[in-house]
């Protein structure tokens, strides 16, 4: 509901009016920079956006990184520097957008959504994870991330440029954006895991001592499956079509990484898929655990029942008080009966026992 309240501030706005729709932030944009060779690199953090306009046509790689959406005038400048269409910053702005990749001729655009664990417990009823939008612009020899927020994946790919391993300091821009892709998709794995225990977890809870708690949780991973398909789904057509791409952006050398993250992709949907089917049987496992429980309380309130309708009955009899009942005037017939009563009341115990109704 309150996304939707978001949404509506744009409604009879002109196309390209950059309105930011997500997490109401207050922070200040942090803006980082490095731009580097095979021989050296350069990292400067905290940076100004005109800092970043002498990097824009330069012989190096340029990976700017910007760490806020929410203040506009900086993604406004950031458009004017690197000639960035109206209608891209618009869904950059907008945290809502679903993956997607995008051809705009002298740079690719490229929606991807980062998930992490959570900043802050709230308690049992907390989410498995935090997502939040990445939005990355390819030009021919420069990369631009733009985060919801400070903190992310990327500290092996900063550590592996600032110490030259591997071959990102080798390859171009193409490289650099195949590498923060894979470090997005690979940290699905991270957390597709944590949900894996959770839900182990929660199956436990099912089938040990099932309540209005278990069922409140279930409901809860649920609803966060839901989510996390909705957010990397379509990440498989967006990596398809920057296979199928021609654009000169993406070289050859490139197309057997993005490959690679094409299939991790299909495994990180097929594990979401399985633990969705998980979920579901875990619901079904806790209503036929109630379903059980059920059963239980009326077998033993019927066995209870059952006892009690001869026992019934004979007080009933011997309750009417008809002046000629043969027994009325025996002096013994009162601990008779009871006695009898008693005996066919173990009878019956001992009888339902022997069935293993008991």
């Amino acid at each position: 509901m309150k996304r939707l309240k978001k949404r509506s501030r744009k409604a009879g706005l002109p196309p390209g009016t950059l309105v930011h729709i997500g997490t109401e932030r207050t922070e200040k944009v942090q803006i980082t920079l490095i731009d580097y060779d095979e021989q050296h690199v350069t990292e400067k953090v905290d940076v100004t956006v005109a800092a970043c306009l002498p990097f824009k046509s330069s012989p190096t790689v340029t990976w700017v990184n910007v760490s806020g959406i929410h203040d506009i005038p900086i993604v406004e400048a950031f458009g004017k520097i690197f000639d960035i269409h109206p209608l891209v910053l618009e869904d950059v702005v907008h945290s809502g957008q679903r993956p997607k990749m995008e051809d705009m001729g002298e740079y690719l655009y490229i929606v991807l959504k980062m998930l992490s664990h959570p900043s802050v417990s709230t308690g049992d009823g907390q989410n498995a994870f935090d997502s939040e939008q990445v939005s990355l612009i390819v030009g021919t020899n420069f990369v631009i991330s733009f985060q919801e927020r400070e903190g992310d994946v990327f500290q092996s790919i900063r550590d592996r440029i600032q110490k030259g391993k591997g071959r990102i300091r080798k390859g171009a821009s193409d490289y650099l954006a195949y590498a923060l892709m894979d470090a997005i998709v690979d940290n699905y794995f991270v957390i597709l895991e944590d949900m894996g225990e959770r839900i182990e977890t929660l199956q436990e809870s099912v089938l040990s001592q099932p309540d209005p708690s278990t069922l409140r949780m279930i409901q809860d991973t649920r609803r966060e499956m839901i989510s996390l398909r909705r957010s990397i789904w379509p990440l498989r057509e967006a990596l398809s079509s920057l296979q199928r791409t021609d654009s000169p952006l993406i070289g050859e050398a490139v197309g057997p990484y993005l490959g690679d993250v094409y299939d991790h992709t299909i495994q990180v949907i097929e594990t979401i898929e399985t633990l969705r089917d998980t979920v579901s049987s875990t619901l079904d496992i806790y209503l036929s655990s109630l379903s059980n429980k059920m059963n239980e309380v009326m077998k033993v309130l019927t066995i209870i029942a059952t006892i009690f309708i001869p026992l019934t009955f004979i007080a009933g009899v011997y309750g009417m008080n008809f002046k000629f009942m043969p027994e009325l005037e025996w002096h013994w017939g009162y601990p008779v009966v009871c006695l009898v009563m008693l005996i066919l009341g173990i009878l019956m115990l001992l009888g339902f026992k022997r069935k293993k109704w008991l």
